[in-house]
């Protein structure tokens, strides 16, 4: 139904609330019109709009069931609507926010980033919750054109191992996690040898409230001037949670985070890496 009788779209809408661009502005036009129309907070929810941006439906589940009974009643409410007009008016792009439309670096390399807790959660009936303790997340892991040339020269940048350890040795199985600040990195030590990744990270809070210490393996192999293989697994065990990844398991429990080249087939592998909201550069140096 998604595909046959909508329009979908899927944004990180932390992009399109602050976007002051022709994007932001229609996205907040709909939003505006729901209960989250404070753009300073989240507008997280479920969207049902016309194409000239009249708000059909707000709602903030995920029940898939729900979703599909609401979506059924605001189709049968618009197609017995008057006609008004049979197209709706063209949007064109007269400003682009650069802040929030950015595109993989030129020459570089995108990274499929994926983190799973293996164990350590509480039995559960609830199916929800059974979600939640067997997700599999999704990230991107950018890396530029210079640092791609290092790596095909058989050198792995210390700007590389550094964004590897702050914004993708993390546990975002749950929801979105906090990022490790610099002074949280207590070990990092990763070697590239003969195309044989392998190292050890430690990464702790102040207060050691959160907490990984993983050891990284895997292979990094060059063809000509190019990466064409990246696989690389951080296996370790991870403690702790941030405000919006609750219900993690008690104490230590084994976290694994793999590496993997993208090709490109994906739509996903154009989407910014979560930890570069809004910083590219902050996030690349």
């Amino acid at each position: 139904m998604l595909k046959t009788r909508f329009v979908p779209v899927a944004i990180d809408q932390a992009y399109q609330r602050r976007q002051q661009d022709t994007e932001g502005e229609f996205y907040r036009k709909i939003a505006g019109q729901g209960p989250r129309d404070n753009f300073d907070s989240t507008t997280q929810g479920f969207y049902i709009a016309t194409a000239s941006g009249d708000l059909l439906l707000y709602n903030n589940n995920r029940d898939p069931d729900k979703l599909q009974r609401l979506m059924k009643q605001k189709l049968t409410e618009f197609e017995s609507r008057a006609p008004t007009s049979s197209t709706a008016a063209e949007i064109r792009t007269e400003k682009l926010d650069s802040r929030y439309n950015v595109s993989p670096p030129e020459g570089g390399l995108v990274l499929r980033v994926r983190a799973k807790v293996l164990g350590g959660f509480e039995p559960t009936d609830d199916p929800w919750q059974r979600i939640f303790q067997t997700a599999l997340s999704r990230d991107n892991l950018w890396i530029s054109a210079s640092e791609h040339k290092a790596l095909v020269r058989g050198e792995l940048p210390a700007t590389v191992q550094q964004r590897i350890a702050r914004f993708h040795l993390v546990d975002n199985a749950r929801g979105e996690p906090p990022m490790w600040k610099p002074e949280e990195i207590r070990k990092l030590d990763i070697t590239l040898d003969n195309g044989q990744l392998s190292g050890f990270a430690h990464l702790e809070t102040g207060r050691g409230d959160r907490g990984y210490e993983a050891e990284l393996k895997g292979l990094v192999e060059v063809k000509g001037d190019a990466v064409v293989r990246f696989d690389v697994v951080a296996l370790g065990e991870f403690w702790g949670e941030g405000s919006f990844t609750r219900g993690a398991p008690k104490g230590k429990f084994p976290l694994a985070i793999s590496f993997t080249l993208a090709d490109g087939t994906d739509v996903a592998d154009r989407i910014p890496p979560q930890g570069s909201r809004g910083w590219l550069r902050g996030y690349l140096d």
